[in-house]
């Protein structure tokens, strides 16, 4: 179990850290090691129903510290850069 939070707390950050570095303007908002953290497995929720979505249900995919479960893991925390930009582009304070 800790082993587990350890390699997801190690691909979230990764993934934080790649999307931060993709999406235009990313990194200008500073967050830290933990919302970057956060950023990333919020990310790898999002980028495994994308990927089981495009699978057509494919459960085989297993996660864990590998390249494609970064890559899943950063295409979701951009969609939730996104997501974000678009939820608070609409505030007014």
């Amino acid at each position: 179990m800790l082993v587990s939070i350890i390699v997801w707390l190690i691909v979230g950050f990764l993934a934080g850290l790649l999307a931060k570095a993709i999406v235009p303007g990313a990194s200008e908002k500073p967050s830290g090691f933990w919302g970057t953290a956060i950023l990333g497995i919020v990310g790898a929720i999002v980028g495994g129903f994308i990927y089981f979505m495009v699978s057509g249900g494919n459960r085989s995919f297993s996660t864990g510290l590998d390249l494609m479960s970064i890559v899943w893991a950063t295409v979701g925390a951009i969609v939730v850069v996104f997501i974000e930009r678009a939820i608070a582009g609409r505030r007014v304070i």
